[in-house]
């Protein structure tokens, strides 16, 4: 079986993740202290960053990844 990672669309290719779930979308809430550390990753060229605690994916929306397949999650993971 492959693994697949979460995949989050977002609007600007600075993103954060905290591994919390969903706890951005209001959904299935889970408490940060059942995530990993806050960190920032930078999208490049080829319009994705993967976090390395969690593997969630993050695509830069319109980017080279962006294929309309993944629903848009916008605030998700963005960066302030």
């Amino acid at each position: 079986m492959d693994h697949v990672p979460e995949t989050t669309i977002v609007d600007t290719p600075r993103v954060w993740c905290d591994g919390a779930g969903d706890i951005r979308g209001g959904e299935n809430y889970l408490p940060a202290s059942l995530g990993h550390p806050r960190v920032y990753m930078q999208i490049d060229e080829k319009g994705y960053v993967d976090c390395g605690y969690c593997d969630r994916r993050f695509i830069l929306k319109g980017g080279p990844m962006d294929d309309g397949n993944v629903p848009d999650a916008s605030i998700s993971g963005a960066a302030a």
